[in-house]
C-alpha cells in the first residue's frame, strides 16, 4: 500500500464544545493541520466567518441530510448497499454546487437586477447555473 498523506496546504481545526447538563460551557477551537498564518489568511478571505467554527462543515452536512432521504433518521429509505449510498451522496453534493442557487451568493448586476448564482458559478468553475436536465444529460465518468 502506498503511504497516504494529506496535501501540505490542508488547513483543519476541530471545535470541541464541553457541555454540562446539556448546556455548552465553552467553544474551544483547536488547530489540527496547517500553520496559524495560513489559517488566518483563509479566515480573512472568508465571507462566512472570521473565526473557526462548525458551520463550514455542518451546513453542507445538513443540506446533504435534507436532500438525501437515506441519511435521515426514522425513515424506510435507509442505506441498503454502499455503492448506492455513495452515488446518492455524490449526486447531492455535486448538484448542490452546480444546480442549487444560493441567495447569499447573489451580486448586483449592472442593470440593477440580482441574478442568482450557484456555488460553482460564484467560484467561477462554470459560466451559468445548471438545470437538472443539463446535469442529468452530462455523461457520467467513473472515478478510479
Amino acid at each position: 500500500m502506498p503511504e497516504r498523506r494529506l496535501p501540505d496546504d490542508v488547513i483543519y481545526a476541530t471545535v470541541p464544545k464541553p457541555r454540562q447538563n446539556g448546556r455548552v460551557l465553552a467553544v474551544e477551537p483547536r488547530p489540527v493541520f496547517g500553520s496559524p498564518e495560513a489559517r488566518e489568511d483563509v479566515l480573512g478571505e472568508s465571507a462566512a466567518s472570521q473565526r473557526v467554527n462548525t458551520s463550514f462543515g455542518e451546513r453542507p452536512n445538513g443540506t446533504d441530510r435534507g436532500r438525501n432521504a437515506r441519511k435521515r433518521r426514522k425513515t424506510y429509505r435507509f442505506r441498503k448497499d454502499w455503492e448506492v449510498h455513495e452515488a446518492m451522496t455524490s449526486l447531492t453534493r455535486s448538484s448542490d454546487n452546480l444546480c442549487w442557487c444560493v441567495r447569499t451568493l447573489r451580486v448586483k448586476a449592472e442593470e440593477g437586477r440580482w441574478p442568482e448564482r450557484s456555488p460553482a458559478l460564484a467560484a467561477r468553475l462554470t459560466d451559468h447555473g445548471w438545470t437538472w436536465k443539463e446535469w442529468f444529460g452530462r455523461p457520467a465518468l467513473k472515478s478510479s
